[in-house]
This record gives structure tokens, sequence and C-alpha cells, in this order.
């Protein structure tokens, strides 16, 4: 009988089905990674403890073969325990606790249930009112600036969210995609623990250009710690790593991401680098879509300033040029230096 009333309860239920449906994927999800994701943890916890049994066999071995030389014994054994007490230092101080750490944090997770239904129930009201939250900052907007500009702030806060939910969005799934594709790979290659170095290969395949760097070296070192004796192993998931990212940049990454920053290398680099020292992880994750914004705007008000003195606004035709005539607007190119030793002209006085 009414429109209105029907709209509303359409909206309502397309939310809660939307919510419904997003929890059930999450929670497939953890159902599929959290318990091999805690069998590796545990596997590497357990490699870490048994390293003393192999430093103690390592030494026997290095005494057997060093016995008829004593000097050379003792300067081995001397190099070989601190190497042994400077890594037993690492593992107990760094690696073990970050281990136990993100256990705890796991557990901690399932003690929140009343923040996160709290959440879920914002997250239905937010989307009920999606529409009418853009009404009324349109509203607002219109209303304490002049239509010109008013109609600017829109169309720069369009661009914001289509920049952001593009390339968030995007790298999320492109991640997703990545790390599928390195739990299967490693689980036909039987390298251990694949879900773990999916895991790692996975989020930290996030942040661009430093993310695959900053996952392979934990992955590397964990594939080498599970068997020392084979450390050609390692060798072969670095060479399957780099072949990855050579598919994920060239390929999968431009087919989802497409040009959605429309920055060059540098500029994804410096705003990472900026972000990221500011923000952290946080920062390295959102300073390419937000540094891609103050560009665009920066770029459009230079565009402007030069539109409004007849010039060109094209990057290509300031290339070689080094002045530009103030009467016609005519480029000039740069003039050629003179040799050092060149003779000089004799400038004329002036009449």
């Amino acid at each position: 009988k009414s429109r209105v009333k029907a709209k509303g309860q359409i909206r309502l239920a397309a939310s809660i089905l939307t919510v419904v449906e997003g929890c059930l994927v999450v929670g497939a999800l953890l159902s599929m990674v959290v318990p091999q994701l805690l069998v590796s943890i545990y596997s590497v916890v357990e490699q870490m403890q048994s390293m003393e049994n192999f430093s103690e066999q390592l030494q026997r071995l290095i005494n057997d073969l060093l016995q008829s030389n004593p000097i050379l014994e003792h300067n081995v054994m001397q190099a070989y325990e601190g190497a042994v007490s400077q890594l037993s230092d690492f593992v107990s101080g760094f690696v073990l606790p970050q281990m136990v750490s993100v256990v705890s944090g796991f557990m901690s997770t399932v003690t929140a249930v009343k923040d996160f239904l709290i959440g879920m129930i914002i997250v239905i009201y937010v989307l009920c009112s999606k529409d009418l939250f853009c009404a009324q900052a349109k509203k607002l907007t219109y209303s304490l600036l002049p239509v010109k500009k008013a109609n600017i702030v829109v169309d720069n806060l369009r661009f914001t969210h289509r920049i952001f939910g593009g390339f968030i969005s995007g790298k999320l799934l492109d991640s997703l995609i990545i790390g599928i594709i390195c739990f299967v790979a490693l689980s036909v290659m039987k390298l251990p623990y694949p879900m773990l170095i999916a895991v790692i290969i996975g989020v930290t395949n996030i942040i661009p250009f430093f993310g695959p760097f900053i996952g392979v070296v934990p992955s590397a070192l964990l594939v080498l710690m599970a068997d020392f004796q084979q450390p050609i192993r390692c060798l072969y998931f670095i060479i399957f790593i780099l072949i990855l990212q050579q598919f994920d940049g060239n390929i999968l990454g431009p087919k989802i991401l497409g040009d959605s920053t429309g920055l060059s290398a540098f500029w994804v680099m410096f705003a990472i680098l900026v972000f990221g020292g500011v923000f952290g992880f946080v920062g390295m994750l959102v300073g390419v879509p937000l540094f891609a914004v103050f560009y665009a705007l920066v770029s459009g008000l230079v565009n402007r300033s030069l539109r409004s003195k007849n010039l060109s606004e094209k990057t290509a035709d300031y290339y070689g040029l080094g002045s530009i005539d103030p009467i016609t607007l005519e480029p000039r190119p740069i003039p050629e230096e003179q040799p050092a030793d060149a003779p000089k002209e004799e400038k004329k006085p002036e009449s």
C-alpha cells in the first residue's frame, strides 16, 4: 500500500541478508584456515624448541671433525657458540613471544562476541540509512557553499569514494587469490607450513610494492627452519614466490585493479614510505589511495590554472622547454651552452 514503507522494508531485508551472507563466508573461511594455521604455529614452536638438540648434535659433529687441530677447534667452537647464543636469544626473545601473542590474541577474540553483535547491528543500520546520510551531507554542502563550489566538493568526494573503494576491495580480492594460489602450490610442492605461509604471503601482499618483500623473508625462514639439511627447498620457495609476484604484478593485479590510482611507481613508493612511517601498517595500506586523491586534486588545480593562462596541460609539451614567450605564448627551447673556451661576444652599448 505504501511504496516508501515497502522500499524501506526491502532495504532492511537486503541489508540483513548481506550481513548474514558475509558472516557465513567469513565463518567458513575461518573454519578452514584457523585449525591448519594453529597446527602450523604449534609445529613451528616445537621445531624451535627442538633446535637445542640439533645444536648439541652439531657441536659433537664439529668436535669429532676438529680433534686433530685444537687451535682451529677452539676458534670454530667459539664462533659457533656465539652464533647459537644470538639465535637462541632471538628465538626466545622475539619469535616465541610473537607467536604466543598471536595465539592469545585469537583466543581473546572469542570473548568479544558481544562487541561483534553490536557491530553487526550498527552495520545493518548504516546500510539501511546510507542513502539518507548521503542526501543529508549533500543538503548540508549546498546550504553552506555556492552551487559551483558545492558541485566541486561533491565531485571530489565521489572521486575519493571511487578511488578508495576500487583500490581496497580490488587489493583484498587480489591478495585472497594470491594466498589461495600460494597454498595450493606449496601443498603440491610438499613444502612445510603451507597454510601459515599462504596467510603470511596473502596478508603482506595487501601492501603495494613492499608487501612481497616483507612476506617472503619470514616465510623463507620458516621453510629453512623446518629442515636445515635441505636448504635447497628454501631456494625453491624463493624462486616460486618471485614467479608468483611477477604473475601478480604483470597479469593478475592489472586485471583486477587496472590503473585505479593513476600514480607512477615512484609516487606509489613515496606514499607507502611516508604514510607507513607516520601511521604504521594502516598507513601503508591506505597511503596509496589517499595520496592518489591528493595528487588528483593538485593536478586539477594546476590544470585549471594553466587553462586560465591559455597554456598547454600536457606534460609532454614541457620536455625541453626553456621558456615561454609572454606575448605570443610560443615555447622557446633550452639555449645551448657555449664551451668554456669559446670567445665571448662583446656587448654593444645600448643606444
